[in-house]
C-alpha cells in the first residue's frame, strides 16, 4: 500500500449511487483523508458553496447533471479544484469527454483504492504547483504600476497598496470617492490584476442611468416575450461578464425596487431572467462604486442596510485629487501627453506659472476636471509649452480655500460669509470629503454643508 503524503487533503465523492458513494468515503478516510460524499452533481455544488475542497471524484453516468458537467462547471467555478472522473472499463470516449471537459484525470471501473489514492495525490501536487505558478505571477504583477493609477503620493500609494492586496480575491468590493476621482480605473485595476479574472470580460453599468425595469433587464437578462421587444432571449451583463468582472457603478442611485432583487441575486448567486423561471448561476465577481455616503442613504431610507453590508465586504476609499497635490502635475503631464498626441502636437510641458497655477487650485471635480481642462489648454495652445493664456477663467482667478486672517490690510480681508464658505471647504478637505464627519467637526447637519457650499459668498466693499 502506498504511503499517503496528503493526509489533509478534502476529497468530495460525487455519485448517484449511494452504497458506491459511501463505500468510496470510508475507504479514503481509512488512507487519511478529509472525505464526504453526495448523491448528485447539483448536490456537489450546493457543498461546495458552504465548505472548500481540493478534489472532486466524480461517477459520469448520473441522472441531472453528469460528471462530465460536473467537470465543465467546476473549471468555470472552482478552478482551483482537482476534478478525477470514474468511468465504465474501455469507455475511451467517455475518458477523452473528461478530460476535454477540465477533469486531471480518469479511473476505470471497478475501482482500486490504491489506484484512486495515487490518482488523488497526482492531482493534488500538480493543482498545488498551479497554485504556486499563480502565486509568482501575483507577485510579479504586483511589482509593477498600475494601468490608469498615475502618482507618487502617499494617498496613491496606499490606494495601489489596497489594490494588490484585494486583486487576487473574489470578495465583493465596495468602491467609494467624489466623482471624478477616478473609481472605475480602480475597478478595472482590480480585474487586470486578478490572476483568475484579467483576460475575462470587464462589464459595466450605471445604475442610476436608468429606469428599475429596463435596469432588472440589463442586469439579469430576459426570455424571449418576456416584453413587447423581446424577440429573442438575451443574457445580461452578469451572466456576459463570465468569469470575469461586474462594476455596478453609482449603485447608490439604483431605485429601491431594484435593490431588493440584486440582494437576492448577491445572496444565492444566482439570475433569473426577466419573464423566466430557471435561475442561472453567475460565477463574475462584483464591484460596485458610488460617490454616496452610503451610511448616510441608509439612515435616510433610501438605500437598503441589508444590502450595503451585503456589498460592502472589501471596501476601497478612492482620495480626492486635493489630497494629492503632489499628482496634479504628473497627472496633467499624462493627460497633455496623451491629448498631444491625438492633435499631432508636440508640447513640452507647462510653463512654470501655470504650473503653479494647477497646484494651487482646489479641484473640486477631481482628476475628471483636470483631465477636462488639460485636453481644453492643448487644443488652445500655440507655442511649445501650456502657458497661463491656456488655462480657464476658473483656474487662473482661483483663490485658495485656505483661511488667511494674520493680515492686517483690508483688502486682504474677507466678509464673513467668504470666510465661512472658505472654513467649510477646508474643514471638508482635511476629512477627505466625509460629509458626515465634516457636520459633526462643524455643528451642523448634512443639509446645511450643502447649502453652504451651493451659496455664493458676498464679497469684501473695500
Amino acid at each position: 500500500m502506498p504511503e499517503v503524503t496528503h493526509t489533509n487533503a478534502r476529497i468530495l465523492v460525487v455519485d448517484d449511487e449511494e452504497d458506491t458513494a459511501l463505500l468510496l468515503r470510508d475507504v479514503l478516510r481509512k488512507r487519511g483523508y478529509q472525505c464526504d460524499a453526495v448523491l448528485s452533481g447539483t448536490a456537489a455544488f450546493d457543498y461546495l458553496r458552504r465548505d472548500p475542497v481540493d478534489v472532486v471524484v466524480t461517477d459520469v453516468q448520473m441522472p441531472g447533471m453528469t460528471g462530465i458537467e460536473v467537470c465543465q462547471q467546476l473549471y468555470a467555478r472552482y478552478p482551483d479544484i482537482a476534478p478525477l472522473v470514474l468511468t465504465g472499463y474501455g469507455r475511451l470516449d467517455i475518458a477523452i469527454a473528461a478530460l476535454r471537459a477540465g477533469a486531471y484525470d480518469f479511473i476505470t471501473k471497478p475501482v482500486k483504492a490504491d489506484t484512486l489514492a495515487l490518482a488523488i495525490d497526482r492531482a493534488l501536487e500538480h493543482f498545488a504547483l498551479q497554485r504556486e505558478v499563480k502565486r509568482l505571477t501575483v507577485e510579479k504583477i504586483a511589482e509593477g504600476p498600475i494601468e490608469g493609477i498615475v502618482g507618487e503620493s502617499s494617498a496613491v500609494r496606499e490606494l495601489g497598496h489596497v489594490i494588490r492586496r484585494v486583486a487576487p480575491g473574489d470578495a465583493t468590493v465596495l468602491i467609494t470617492g467624489e466623482s471624478g476621482t477616478g473609481k472605475e480605473l480602480v475597478a478595472r485595476a482590480l480585474h487586470s490584476l486578478s490572476p483568475t479574472r484579467r483576460g475575462q470580460p470587464f462589464v459595466a453599468i450605471n445604475c442610476g442611468a436608468m429606469p428599475a425595469a429596463l435596469l432588472e433587464s440589463e442586469l439579469f437578462g430576459h426570455v424571449r416575450g418576456a416584453f413587447t421587444d423581446a424577440k429573442t432571449a438575451r443574457d445580461g451583463l452578469f451572466l456576459q461578464a463570465g468569469t470575469g468582472t461586474i462594476l455596478l457603478d453609482e449603485i447608490g442611485e439604483m431605485p429601491l425596487e431594484m435593490q431588493a432583487k440584486l440582494l437576492r441575486v448577491l445572496q444565492q448567486r444566482t439570475v433569473r431572467p426577466v419573464g423566466g423561471d430557471e435561475e442561472l448561476p453567475f460565477e463574475a465577481r462584483v464591484i460596485a462604486a458610488t460617490n454616496r455616503e452610503l451610511e448616510t442613504e441608509v439612515e435616510e431610507g433610501r438605500f437598503r442596510e441589508d444590502l450595503f453590508h451585503r456589498i460592502n465586504v472589501v471596501a476601497i476609499t478612492v482620495p480626492p485629487l486635493r489630497q494629492r497635490t503632489g499628482d496634479v502635475l504628473a497627472l496633467a503631464t499624462s493627460f497633455m501627453q496623451r491629448a498631444a498626441a491625438g492633435k499631432g502636437k508636440f508640447l513640452s510641458g507647462f510653463s512654470r506659472q501655470a504650473a503653479q497655477l494647477l497646484m494651487d487650485y482646489d479641484w473640486p471635480g477631481n482628476v475628471r476636471e483636470l483631465e477636462n481642462y488639460i485636453e481644453r489648454a492643448v487644443a488652445l495652445s500655440r507655442g511649445s509649452e501650456i502657458g497661463v493664456e491656456d488655462l480657464p477663467t476658473k483656474v487662473t482667478e482661483h483663490k485658495s480655500t485656505r483661511i488667511e486672517i494674520s493680515t492686517s490690510s483690508p483688502a486682504q480681508m474677507l466678509t464673513l460669509d467668504e470666510m465661512q464658505h472658505r472654513y467649510v471647504r477646508q474643514v471638508l478637505a482635511a476629512v477627505g470629503g466625509n460629509k458626515t464627519q465634516a457636520a459633526h467637526i462643524l455643528g451642523i447637519d448634512r443639509r446645511s454643508i450643502y447649502r453652504r457650499l451651493e451659496a455664493t459668498p458676498k464679497q469684501a466693499e473695500h
